[in-house]
């Protein structure tokens, strides 16, 4: 087929009605790494309560996705060359269809406001986008919104944002917006309430610091909606632009693992920190746990609570798996966050005064 141009956060629909999110920037010439996110209901049902949504579609969570996809549709894994192993992803024989949440976006703004929930779209783009001067091209849905089984009564809105520069207007008025006790807007973590009540499973990471580092990323927010009498969730998800963008996956010619390690290192660049995956350029102050290495270069976490987790010139406490990365630039290494065992073990965070 031609060739295919797809970003983060841009959906694919295969023949059979799968819904995959397009994973990050780095893909292999014969299709795109994903998440499988939706299935119609005649192929996967859930016990989960949040799994259903309007269409007869249902929602994956955990690993359910790659069970469902080893059982049923294993030519939804695609070989992944450097890493010696298969991912979930889509070849572009697959792709029945393409959505893009800037497009999904245009069209639902082209037609009359039909609910509530989109007549509050509306008006969160108006004191948000609009009055940040964000050109409306460069914004997009993602989720129910973007797929068009939303409800008006209960589903949040979750915009993406594309491009550093937008996402730092966005951060800027929302700050604004969230010190306005008046505006109609607040922080989704100005409390613990979002987590409370809930099982805690990260090993490293407490409440009150989990609550901490997501407040001050601003992009979580709350719409305080007067005609619906409800608090709606709205996220501003970073994405890059087209001109951000840059495929390694041809550079990259092994990566292997090495165990365990625990850090404490000093952030050099955090441009690429609000992305999936997050990148932080790094340099060690003391490997506390696990291999010596002495070139160390990043922190790399395909994890959306590790996103934009960190500031250039902090210094951050990090366990995860150590990699030896081998390009056709030269080789470093680098601590990888990501799905596996030891999921609640990993962390990216602030160290603070903390001893270690």
């Amino acid at each position: 087929m031609p060739h295919l141009a797809l970003r983060d956060r841009d959906a694919i629909v295969t023949p059979e009605g799968l819904i995959f999110r397009v994973f990050g920037y780095t893909h292999p010439p014969d299709g795109f790494i994903c998440d499988l996110e939706y299935a119609p209901e005649q192929l996967f049902k859930s016990n989960n309560p949040k799994a259903p949504r309007l269409g007869g579609f249902y929602k994956f969570y955990e690993d359910e996705a790659w069970a469902f996809l080893k059982e049923k549709f294993p030519k939804y894994f695609i070989f992944h060359k450097p890493l010696g192993l298969k991912v979930i992803g889509v070849r572009h024989q697959y792709i029945a269809e393409v959505r893009r949440p800037h497009e999904s976006l245009r069209q639902i703004l082209s037609k009359p406001m039909k609910d509530k929930l989109i007549r509050a779209l509306h008006e969160v783009l108006d004191m948000t986008v609009y009055s940040a001067g964000v050109p409306i091209e460069e914004i997009g849905v993602f989720g129910s919104l973007l797929h068009g089984f939303y409800h008006h009564d209960f589903s949040d809105i979750d915009l993406i944002v594309y491009g550093r520069d937008n996402l730092q207007r966005i951060r800027c008025l929302l700050q604004e917006l969230y010190m306005d006790k008046t505006s109609g807007f607040y922080n989704e973590f100005c409390d613990d309430s979002p987590v409370r009540g809930k099982t805690w499973r990260y090993k490293n990471l407490s409440v009150e610091e989990f609550v901490w580092h997501q407040r001050r990323k601003l992009i979580y927010g709350v719409f305080v909606d007067k005609l619906s009498n409800r608090h709606i969730k709205v996220e501003f998800e970073p994405v890059k632009k087209w001109s951000e963008i840059y495929n390694e996956y041809g550079e990259i010619r092994k990566v292997m693992r090495e165990g365990w390690i625990k850090a404490l290192l000093r952030v050099k660049d955090d441009s690429d920190a609000p992305f999936l995956p997050s990148i932080y350029a790094v340099e060690p102050i003391k490997i506390i746990e696990g291999p010596s290495v002495t070139d160390l270069k990043r922190v790399v976490s395909f994890l959306e609570e590790y996103r934009m987790q960190a500031w250039k010139g902090e210094v951050i406490y990090v366990e995860g798996n150590l990699e030896f990365v081998e390009t056709s630039c030269g080789s470093f290494h680098q601590i990888t966050i990501t799905y596996g065992p030891r999921y609640y073990e990993q962390v990216v965070k602030v160290a603070n005064n903390e001893v270690y």
